[in-house]
C-alpha cells in the first residue's frame, strides 16, 4: 500500500505505508504530535526581522525634600525616612542650640553613645568636653550631632548611603548655623570634604559658609593617645580666627 503524505513544506510525497509510519514516530519522538497552524508554511520564506522594542528613558526619583527649619529637621532626622532611619534601631538625637560656637559633627552612633541617649557617649563624651575646654568652650557651647542619627550595630556606608547622609548633614549645619564646624571621625569628613580624616585634617574647609575642621574621633583618640597631639593642632587651627 502506497500513502500519500504532505510535509511542512506543503510538498506531497508517496511513500509506503512502513515508511509514512517511520516518519510519524519520528515526529512522534521529536514531540511533533498535534497540529500546530491550520495552513501549511513556508519555512524556507524570509521573514523581516523582529522590530527592536524602543527603550524608554526612566528619571530617577528625586532626591527627598529635607525639612525646612531646625526644629522639625531634628525629628526628622530620627524618624524612619531619614537617612539609615529604621524601626529597629536606637534613634539619637541632636542636642545644643542654633547658633552656637562650635558644631562637633561625629561619627554614627556607637555602643556607648546608644547607652548615653547623646550623640557622643562614655569616655569620648568626657574627652571631647576636655577638648573643647581646652579651646575655652563649655559643653553647653557646642551643638553635637551624628552623620547618621541611628545606632545599628556593625552597619556599614554604601555609596547612596553616604550620598544621603552627606545631603543631610549639610542641610543640618545650614539650619544649625554654627560659628565654626569640627567633624569627628572618617564619616563625616568623607561625607562632607570627599576625603578621609587622615586626607582631610590640617586644612581649613567651608561647609555651607562656616569655617570646617576635620580631625579624629575621641574613641580613636582613646585608642590611639599618641594622635592627641595632631588633634590638637586641628583644635587650634579651627579656633585660628577667634577675635
Amino acid at each position: 500500500m502506497v500513502a500519500k503524505v504532505w510535509f511542512m513544506g506543503g510538498d506531497r510525497v508517496a511513500m509506503s505505508e512502513a515508511e509514512a509510519a517511520s516518519a510519524l514516530r519520528w515526529w512522534l519522538e521529536s514531540g511533533v504530535d498535534t497540529l500546530v497552524q491550520e495552513e501549511p508554511r513556508n519555512w524556507l520564506e524570509q521573514r523581516a526581522p523582529a522590530p527592536v522594542p524602543t527603550e524608554v528613558a526612566v528619571e530617577p526619583a528625586p532626591p527627598p525634600r529635607l525639612p525646612a527649619d531646625l526644629l522639625t529637621f531634628r525629628s526628622w532626622m530620627t524618624g524612619a525616612e531619614a537617612p539609615l532611619g529604621t524601626t529597629r534601631s536606637k534613634p539619637i538625637a541632636p542636642n545644643g542650640d542654633e547658633a552656637a560656637e562650635i558644631m562637633l559633627l561625629s561619627e554614627l552612633p556607637g555602643r556607648d553613645d546608644a547607652a548615653a541617649g547623646q550623640p557622643i557617649g562614655g569616655e569620648a563624651w568626657e574627652l571631647a568636653k576636655r577638648m573643647l575646654g581646652a579651646i575655652g568652650l563649655e559643653p553647653a557651647q557646642a551643638y553635637v550631632a551624628n552623620l547618621g542619627c541611628f545606632y545599628a550595630p556593625g552597619a556599614k556606608l554604601s555609596a547612596a548611603d553616604l550620598a544621603a547622609c552627606a545631603a543631610a548633614a549639610r542641610q543640618h549645619v545650614a539650619l544649625a548655623r554654627p560659628k565654626r564646624l569640627l567633624l569627628l571621625g572618617d564619616g563625616p569628613a568623607k561625607a562632607l570634604l570627599g576625603k578621609l580624616t587622615l586626607e582631610a585634617r590640617g586644612h581649613v574647609h567651608t561647609v555651607e559658609g562656616v569655617r570646617t575642621v576635620a580631625t579624629f574621633h575621641p574613641r580613636f583618640l582613646l585608642k590611639h593617645p599618641s594622635q592627641k597631639a595632631q588633634a590638637w593642632s586641628d583644635l587650634l587651627l579651627l579656633m585660628e580666627d577667634q577675635k
